[in-house]
């Protein structure tokens, strides 16, 4: 059992004993934080890393024409309705439309605080300072410090949920849409505001509403919380439990501890997996504002509960991409075969478990959790967004024979305002640290300003287009410390790692992380080769419906353009007819196209090039294939021609 030392003291190291016996590595505990347990490794500052070139630098480009593109006074137009006063602006369509108005707006302050810190363009900062004055301008009209954008939320809050009143179900309370998770999102948008851009107003706007929020659930019995909770609430507990850490107010985590629903939380904290026939993204937020009381509070059922969550979801409800659901449910565990569709991997599940990972990684530096978050990074965010004109998908079809959908970003959603944020921090989890320690999280072109150490570090790879990556040192004077270079599960080929020149012998295996212990020096070269190859990975139930993996990426068959399909051949999604499970026996790689390879005699009724999934956004695609010997096929044909028919179609081809 691990022993969780509690230091108040800011900056100082400590160990983590494990069964009474000598520490293990370096821990340390969050500077000038509330926090009671220690962590491993803690990120850098979205303002001490600098994206340089690949994809995830094009995605965030991307990412901020579509952000300055929104007019903030439309996000802000259901605000001023609900406060009495006339709107400056139409409200914007979509959800935005639908009393779940006003999630748009903490996404979007959320992602304006963050893009700020990635480029330091002062454009995101005065939208940030904006809206926030203007939210306290509605606050003052209102006068009980109440804000929201869905109709008559303080009437029915205030006049019936406050009096117990409560009719409650999956993701409506009292008529209302989900109203506690659209108040989640725009505390969490104040929240970044005053975290990442110093906004104080921002803190006391906060504040102010979660006084009047206290006041409508603080009342409540146990028996009329717990139906309340019902309804979708979201993260709004994280989001009270860091404003108890902002502000240390006892009330705001004793307002973060009411809205803990026994149904779901008690079994997780008892190792019991309740997840099939729950919505995903209902639930994933709860664990993450458990994470967050545990950190505060040293409650160990807490963390226990997150890390069973996580490992539930992670090995047995997710897909090879990292994204979880289908049709926005979890199915039975470890059932998946039959679970594919245009609805799989909503964008929003992978985004919140994305947050779960940091905090789980913060704890013990797992190369698990760093792992998982570069399947997830890689094969569905990256995936999510249009390489073009930066749309986003709300789920990341996994059909056979399907293609991504892109929203339109005016017509909004749930998964349009996590994809603001998601093209918006790269630069946070590249690199993780405590005093002695650096860790290569993340293989993505960056530069990290360490100023507490004079420090410079910078990572230069075209990866995942180039199967490796170098990391140079500019010190200011001798540093020691170790640099922890991941070694990635998929890494069946091993790794190499040389310094200055001279190959070093690597202790570790795939799933781990190598440390490379040193005084650094300015010119310093630690570089490290990571050869990918191809392997199968197939689904839990049915280890003949398979994908196709190389190195860290989902490869995906082209079937094609979206909107046409010309012939009888590409109606259908091929099947795999071999005596191998190896691809390699079976897959050549195609010259001039990086990361691409062709099946060669294996595809029936053709071959198929295949290349990542992140690089499709106007062809259909397919990531799962069925696998036959001959004899499997000529007993299993007529069957699988019938089905194909039927379920296997690829939608919207011409007869």
């Amino acid at each position: 059992m691990l022993k969780i030392a509690r230091f108040l003291l800011s900056g100082i190291i400590i160990f983590n004993l494990i069964s009474g016996c000598t520490a293990h590595h370096e821990t340390t505990v969050k500077t000038g934080g509330p926090e009671i347990v220690s962590f491993r490794a803690l990120p850098f500052r979205l303002t001490d890393v600098k994206l340089l070139g690949g994809p995830f630098l094009h995605a965030t480009e991307l990412d901020e024409i579509i952000l300055l593109s929104y007019e903030p006074d439309r996000l802000l137009s259901k605000f001023y309705s609900e406060a009495g006063l006339k709107p400056k602006a139409e409200h914007y369509m979509g959800w935005e439309n639908e009393t779940i108005a006003g999630h748009s707006l903490g996404h979007y302050l959320s992602a304006c605080s963050m893009m700020y810190q990635t480029t330091g363009d002062k454009r995101f900062l005065d939208r940030v300072n904006y809206i926030v004055n203007e939210m306290k301008k509605l606050q003052d009209a209102d006068g009980d410090g109440y804000l929201g954008a869905f109709p008559n939320g303080k009437k029915i809050l205030e006049g019936e949920v406050a009096k117990g009143n409560i009719r409650s179900q999956g993701f409506d309370l009292n008529g209302i849409w989900v109203p506690f998770y659209t108040e989640h999102k725009m505390m969490a948008g104040l929240r970044d505001a005053y975290h990442l851009c110093g906004n104080q107003t921002a803190l006391e706007v906060e504040k102010r509403f979660a006084d009047w929020l206290y006041g409508i659930v603080s009342p409540l019995t146990d028996e009329q919380v717990q139906n309340m909770l019902r309804c979708e609430h979201g993260g709004i507990s994280e989001t009270l439990a860091d404003l108890y850490a902002d502000t240390k107010d006892e009330k705001y985590l004793k307002l973060s501890k009411i809205f803990y629903q026994k149904a779901v939380l008690d079994p997780l904290k008892q190792g019991k997996d309740i997840l099939p026939g729950r919505h995903c993204n209902t639930n994933i937020p709860k664990l993450i504002a458990l994470s967050r009381l545990y950190e505060l509070t040293g409650d160990t059922s807490d963390r226990k509960a997150a890390e069973f969550f996580w490992n539930t979801v992670v090995y047995h409800h997710s897909y090879v991409t990292g994204g979880n659901g289908n049709n926005e449910y979890f199915g039975p565990a470890d059932k998946l075969r039959d679970q594919l569709g245009e609805n799989t991997t909503e964008s929003c599940n992978v985004y919140n478990m994305l947050k779960l990972t940091e905090h789980l990684f913060e704890w013990e530096a797992s190369a698990n959790e760093a792992d998982f978050y570069e399947r997830a990074l890689f094969n569905h965010i990256l995936s999510t967004q249009n390489p073009v004109d930066g749309h986003v998908v709300y789920n990341l079809s996994l059909d056979m024979g399907g293609y991504k959908y892109f929203q339109d970003p005016l017509d909004l959603t749930c998964c349009i305002g996590t994809g603001m944020e998601n093209h918006s921090k790269y630069g946070k989890n590249i690199f993780y640290h405590n005093n002695n320690e650096l860790f290569l999280f993340q293989f993505i072109a960056a530069e990290l300003s360490w100023k507490e150490k004079g420090l410079i570090v910078t990572q230069n790879t075209k990866y995942p287009e180039e199967q490796g990556t170098t990391i140079e040192f500019k010190c200011e004077k001798p540093q020691r410390l170790t640099l922890q270079v991941r070694y990635p599960y998929w890494a069946a080929n091993g790794i190499s790692i040389s310094l200055n020149g001279k190959a070093m012998h690597i202790k570790g295996k795939p799933g781990s992380f190598v440390p490379v212990e040193r005084t650094w020096e300015t010119g310093d070269k630690v570089e490290v080769k990571l050869p990918f190859s191809l392997r199968l990975e197939a689904m839990p139930d049915d280890s003949s419906r398979v994908a196709v993996i190389y190195g860290p990426l989902v490869m995906a068959g082209d079937l094609g353009p979206v909107k046409d399909s010309t012939s009888t051949d590409a109606m259908y999604v091929p099947v795999l007819m071999t005596e191998k499970r190896d691809p390699a026996a079976w897959m050549k790689p195609v010259n001039g196209k990086i990361n691409t390879f062709v099946t060669v005699n294996t595809g029936r009724p053709h071959d198929v090039e295949m290349r990542p999934l992140y690089t499709f956004y106007d062809r259909r695609y397919s990531v799962f294939w069925d696998l036959f010997t001959e004899a499997e096929w000529n007993a299993r044909q007529a069957d699988y021609k019938g089905e194909i028919k039927s379920d296997r179609k690829i939608p919207g081809a011409s007869e």
